[in-house]
């Protein structure tokens, strides 16, 4: 189970789904956040014992293990007893935490600030406001008296000054001056002394055409720094107010990043925030307009999207107009093409609230509304065993088709294609939705929905074994990425022929392993998540077991959600046989979706090597559908082979 942790703010820990943690008492807490700290290095016992009583009682050795023993209950609850903690580890004298390096919420801030300062100015600002999002109050909050996290909270403190300052030059630099200047007087208000705040919020005013206001703050900054610190302001401020009185041509900007089109932008928003009133309804429609877009910009982009959809869904919601929250939910038809979602407690929320409103919409109206907020549903419902997501998917597809409606009937398909995965086999049948959705697409202009299709399909021909096709899908989805700036498609195409490497035999397993490598570079910071977690080593244990080979063993492996299918072998390949036995005998039925066919192939494998009876026929019955297709390369992404050869294997072992 992954578990992600958070210490800007209170410590806490959540699982994969959102929830959080229990960790009982303070001192449970400490000794997390103290692991934290130390970064997956490894903390004495002893030192834990200092950090946590300034006068140790006895006992407190112990005491420190019955913590450890309790937060590896509370963060690895599925772990076997007697098994190893592959996250709260024992190594030597002490205790590490191997938390992922994207997995806390300090490091991954530090990994945008970072990023933030070689990027362009308007991906600077966006990576920049989504660092600065991840902070829930003053890092390590309840450990501020604590010697052990003093320099840990004054360094982190000092680096989200310096990313608000960045995200305020960022800004300058996009000809958003008028933006910058609300959060920098709030900064300010609360960090006098930071002298390059000052100097680019008298440079913001300036640029507003507040020249006296610009020169009013930096008297104010001179008072500042002569009362409160006794000193004068550095030559930076002092320039910048003889610049500001002779009206020096060097602080008026230069053209804005992207010309013509960014000063459009620039011009047209800020005409908006004028003549729109901030309580307007409109404001929540033309949001959910922007975060659509937004969401096919790229990994931060998507994040935010992500992130700020279920806000509006439920801003509209508090305002008790039930047309008006359809439309809001609506609106959002991203086309889903990956059945793993990427943040599930999300997706169940917007669903709620799109049950809720269908149930609350008139009776006999908003016939394209109810369709919008059913295909929602299905896209939003991808990967679990109820019937609903199946049935609002064939009910969207049968009002959008009644209605004739193109961009309906576009994203009624793609709830549609997220909710056939109910049994193994059915890529022809995807493969239809995806050619439908391609000619829909191309005759009406619907850009997004196109590239859908092409991946729809090159996920099917794949399955299929027809890589000619395939190859053609990724080429024609490449090039409509390029043309309409969809930086993510090539994440998909990028693995896509990283698999047909491994499907076509044509390769050594190093090459393969390669390209899995490199594609897998693709998914750092694309948004998401539910795709990366745990994909690399599921694919370089596909192509192990493909070959005949023991499953990968490396501790560093993140199985990420694959783990109970990826277990067995695992503990087979380590020689741990009974071990295995006991995992298999807990691995459940694989979801309903892209990887169903692989993972029941790498549950049958296990089955075969152990003996096990049982589970071989579940295996071979729930397989049987799908003997014609490559194991798991419907997913466009990773195969174990064909499923015809698994299907013998399966059927040999039972004879």
């Amino acid at each position: 189970m992954r578990v992600w942790f958070g210490v800007l703010g209170p410590v806490v820990a959540r699982d994969a789904e959102g929830n959080a943690i229990a960790l009982k008492g303070p001192r449970h807490r400490a000794v997390l956040a103290r692991l934290i700290v130390a970064r997956r290095r490894v903390v004495p016992v002893s030192r834990l014992v200092e950090d946590l009583w300034a006068e140790p009682p006895p006992g407190a050795v112990g005491a420190v293990r019955t913590f450890v023993a309790a937060l590896r209950r509370a963060l690895e609850p599925q772990r076997p007893p007697r098994a190893p903690s592959r996250l709260l580890v024992t190594e030597g004298p002490g205790y590490a935490l191997r938390a992922g390096t994207d997995t806390v919420d300090a490091w991954r801030f530090e990994q945008d600030v970072a990023a933030a300062a070689t990027l362009p100015p308007d991906e600077a600002s966006a990576r920049l406001a989504e660092a600065l999002g991840r902070w829930r109050g003053p890092a390590y909050a309840e450990f501020a008296d604590e010697d052990w996290a003093r320099g840990e909270r004054s360094r982190l403190a000092e680096l989200r000054l310096h990313a608000v300052e960045r995200q305020a030059e960022a800004r300058l630099a996009l000809g958003l001056a008028a933006e910058a200047v609300p959060d920098l007087e709030a900064h300010l208000a609360e960090h006098p002394w930071r002298e390059g705040a000052w100097r680019v919020l008298a440079l913001a005013l300036y640029r507003t055409g507040r020249q006296g206001d610009a020169l009013a703050v930096l008297r104010r900054a001179r008072t500042l720094l002569v009362e409160e610190l006794g000193v004068d302001p550095g030559p930076e401020l002092r320039r910048l107010e003889t610049d500001i009185l002779g009206q020096a041509p060097h602080l008026d900007p230069g053209p804005a990043p992207g010309g013509a089109a960014a000063r459009v932008w620039a011009e047209a928003t800020a005409a908006y925030d004028r003549t729109v009133a901030s309580g307007a309804r409109t404001r929540l429609e033309s949001t959910v307009g922007l975060l659509r877009d937004l969401s096919m910009t790229g990994g931060g982009g998507l994040r935010t999207a992500r992130q700020q959809r279920v806000a509006a869904v439920a801003a509209a919601e508090e305002l008790g107009d039930p047309e008006l929250t359809a439309r809001v939910i609506g609106a959002y038809d991203v086309p889903a093409i990956w059945t793993r979602l990427d943040d599930p407690e999300q997706a169940a929320r917007v669903v709620a609230a799109a049950e809720r409103t269908v149930a609350a919409l008139p009776p006999g109206r908003h016939d394209a509304v109810r369709a919008r907020l059913l295909a929602t549903i299905a896209v939003e419902s991808r990967g679990g065993r109820s019937p609903r997501g199946g049935q609002a998917a064939r009910e969207a597809e049968e009002i959008a088709r009644r209605l004739d409606d193109p961009a309906l009937l576009a994203f009624a398909l793609n709830g549609v294609f997220i909710q056939t995965f109910d049994r193994a086999g059915l890529a022809p049948r995807r493969d239809a939705t995806g050619a439908e959705l391609i000619a829909l697409s191309a005759r009406h202009g619907l850009v997004t929905f196109e590239v859908l299709g092409h991946l729809i399909r090159l996920q099917a021909r794949s399955a299929l074994a027809d890589f000619a096709s395939a190859d053609r899908h990724a080429a024609a989805a490449d090039r409509l990425g390029e043309r309409h700036e969809r930086p993510l498609v090539e994440v998909f195409t990028a693995w896509y022929r990283a698999l047909r490497l491994a499907a076509t035999g044509r390769t050594a397993e190093a090459e393969a392993e390669a390209a899995y490598r490199d594609a897998a570079t693709r998914l750092d910071g694309a948004g998401m998540p539910g795709l990366e977690h745990g994909l690399l080593p599921l694919a370089l244990l596909c192509l192990r077991v493909a070959q005949g080979r023991p499953a990968p063993t490396g501790a560093d492996l993140d199985w990420g959600p694959y783990a109970p299918w990826a277990r067995p072998l695992v503990l087979l390949a380590q020689g741990r046989r009974a071990e295995a036995g006991a995992a298999l005998r807990t691995v459940p039925d694989p979801p309903r979706d892209l990887l169903l066919e692989a993972l029941w192939c790498l549950t049958g494998q296990a089955a075969i090597a152990l003996g096990d009876r049982e589970t071989m026929a579940r295996a071979r019955t729930a397989l049987a559908p799908a003997a014609g297709e490559l194991a798991g390369a419907g997913s466009g992404l990773l195969t174990l082979g064909p499923v015809s050869r698994h299907l013998a294997d399966l059927t040999e072992a039972l004879r």
